[in-house]
């Protein structure tokens, strides 16, 4: 089984894949409400797809304990998909490349942190969430529309994500 080493999610590495969601100074910025508040704007292209709209949920994902075998993925090729986690935990994010079935060399891991919240791209294949250490909340902004917009696939080889790839340790 193929080792799976986390990466730090930086908006370059995680740029073929879709947004990072962070209030950083690499984001366009400005002050509103009398200077009371800075909003950090257009984050994220959220995709709805052709008839569908965009809708806002809470996703409560339990721990997953590392080391993790990644033996399965998934992709919404009708409209993207965004999470914003409200725990202020980090997470892991496992992505690889839309179009074909992923393999296990096409995988990309990413350790995110509790402030940094994701917006995959229509089609990009990720695996469900990865919540570390503790039960944890996000904020997900996805599609709901006509037709089918999950595929699942298991991988011909699975990948392991180490228990050295949790902050905790």
């Amino acid at each position: 089984m193929q080792a799976l080493h986390p990466e730090p999610l930086t908006r370059e590495a995680f740029a073929p894949f879709g947004d990072v969601i962070q209030a950083d100074g690499a984001a366009s910025r400005f002050l509103i409400n009398g200077g009371n508040t800075e909003r950090f704007h257009d984050l994220a292209r959220l995709e709805p797809g052709e008839g569908g709209k965009v809708i806002v949920s809470i996703f409560r994902g339990q721990p997953r304990a590392l080391p993790f075998t990644v033996s399965m993925m998934e992709r919404h090729p009708k409209g993207s998909q965004a999470f914003i986690p409200l725990s202020g935990r980090p997470y892991l994010v496992v992505v690889a490349p839309p179009g074909a079935m992923p393999s296990v060399d096409t995988l990309r891991v990413f350790l995110a942190a509790g402030n940094q919240g994701i917006n995959y791209a229509t089609g990009v294949w990720h695996h469900p969430l990865l919540a570390l250490g503790a039960v944890a909340d996000f904020l997900v902004m996805d599609r709901s529309g006509p037709g089918g917009n999950c595929d699942e696939v298991s991988l011909p080889e699975a990948g392991l994500i180490p228990a050295a790839a949790n902050p905790a340790v």
